[in-house]
């Protein structure tokens, strides 16, 4: 099978502007089988409350039976069960759509399909949901954007992006590059299956929604054509100074030498989207002059250090070496901060009860590594340090909370902390500029 998708893939490098008229029969057995096999057992069931270790039970039943609905176009996905988890604020959550297991399956064979065909299409500006390509690798692409000749940001922020993609414009995106009507009907279902809340059906005429195996793909197709092409082939050309653009998913940051262009930019970002029926979220949109010059042309005006914007989880901010020379750096936001220690205190609010210290401590040092394996890049060991410190904190607070007979003083505590110790924060990312490296 994978020989087969390496062939579309090279028909799609070879040829930018094939049409590809005979995809839908890659849906095969061989196909769905692997695609259940590589996705997670540990994920949460859909609205048939299937699990894949209860499918995997008739394992070759199902996918034979799956393969002949699809054969018959009897197939119809299920609507996605929707469920919430909180936005970074802690005030607010986000929508998820969680589908069906089956309909995960088949989801997955299409973006292993489609895939082959748009990695060759997308642009090297993109970053999100793209194999071999990380939050870190357009992490240091952006440092490196900014350490030329950057003197001012655009930092957009699309408002409500999966809830408002057009189905019309995604389909008509599609058709550029895929004429096998069988995969555009498929990928039209999956658009249409609705999504079910508390008992109830609510059709969606708009969105792909978060959680969908190929809502990420979709997503990057819409950008891909929305914005990428129109910034490569319509924006660079008009600029008589360095423009770029580094997107990850629905989050992009522009960087300009002028700041007319920039500002001209801004505007027709808005009118550029509006015909996508997109728009910016201007409440978190903004034009700040940042770069080599920014803290020397804001010092002479009496205004301050230069500002500061976020991206990806981390603020970045306008400093220098130890040898005085400019440098961009980046540490954890406090909005992402917040967020952490917030999910980590409820974690063990309700883990304290029912599992031991060894346990809770064990994955503790787990969630410490994970952090550590994101945060932990140059600049910001002190807000990682940071982290640590208040997660220990959050453990005394809470195990002293189980009951008097085993509560501990900080004394005891600590003498656990040191037969048990949590791990130290480390930097496991470099991103200086012209390196990048996992430590």
């Amino acid at each position: 099978m994978e020989m087969k998708l390496a062939r579309i893939a090279e028909l799609a490098k070879a040829n930018p502007k094939e049409v590809f008229t005979s995809l839908y029969h890659y849906l095969n057995e061989e196909m769905l089988i692997q695609c259940h096999n590589e996705l997670s057992a540990d994920k949460a069931a859909g609205v048939d409350e299937v699990t894949k270790e209860e499918y995997e039970k008739d394992l070759k039943g199902n996918i034979s039976k799956l393969v002949e609905r699809l054969k018959r176009h009897s197939y119809k996905p299920l609507p996605v069960r929707r469920a919430y988890i909180p936005k970074d604020s802690g005030k607010e959550k986000r929508p998820l759509g969680i589908p069906a297991y089956e309909d995960k399956i088949v989801q997955q064979g299409l973006r292993k399909i489609l895939e082959k065909i748009y990695e060759n299409d997308f642009l090297d500006m993109s970053y999100g949901f793209r194999p071999g390509r990380s939050c870190h690798d357009a992490l240091k692409e952006l440092g490196n954007r900014i350490m030329g000749k950057t003197n001012h940001i655009v930092d957009a922020d699309i408002k409500g992006f999966f809830d408002n993609v057009s189905h019309e414009w995604v389909m008509k995106f599609i058709g550029l590059r895929i004429a096998d009507p069988n995969i555009k009907r498929l990928i039209n279902k999956f658009l249409k299956a609705g999504v079910m809340e508390e008992g109830k059906i609510e059709p969606t005429e708009a969105g792909t929604p978060q959680g969908g195996v190929i809502s990420p793909l979709l997503a990057n197709v819409y950008l891909h054509y929305a914005l990428d092409l129109w910034f490569e082939k319509a924006i660079k050309p008009k600029m008589r100074g360095e423009a770029s653009l580094v997107r990850y998913a629905d989050d992009f940051v522009c960087c300009f030498q002028y700041k007319e262009e920039a500002e001209r930019f801004y505007v027709e970002l808005k009118e550029r989207l509006a015909k996508f029926e997109l728009e910016i979220a201007k409440n978190k949109s903004k034009i700040i002059e940042f770069g080599r010059f920014a803290a020397g042309n804001r010092k002479a005006k009496g205004i301050g250090k230069p500002e500061t914007f976020d991206f990806l989880g981390f603020t970045h901010y306008c400093s220098h070496t130890k040898n005085g020379k400019f440098t961009v750096k980046r540490k954890t936001s406090k909005k992402k901060f917040r967020a952490k220690i917030k999910a980590f205190a409820t974690w063990i609010r309700e883990k304290r009860d029912t599992e031991d210290i060894r346990s809770i401590f064990k994955t503790a040092k787990l969630k410490l590594q994970g952090h550590y394996n994101y945060y932990g890049v140059t600049d910001n060991y002190r807000r990682i340090a940071r982290y640590r410190d208040i997660v220990g904190k959050l453990i005394f607070k809470w195990l002293n909370r189980r009951s008097q007979r085993e509560s501990f003083s900080w004394d005891k505590f600590n003498l656990y902390l040191k037969q048990n110790p949590l791990p130290k924060p480390r930097i496991r990312v470099s991103l200086w500029q012209n390196s990048y490296k996992v430590i």
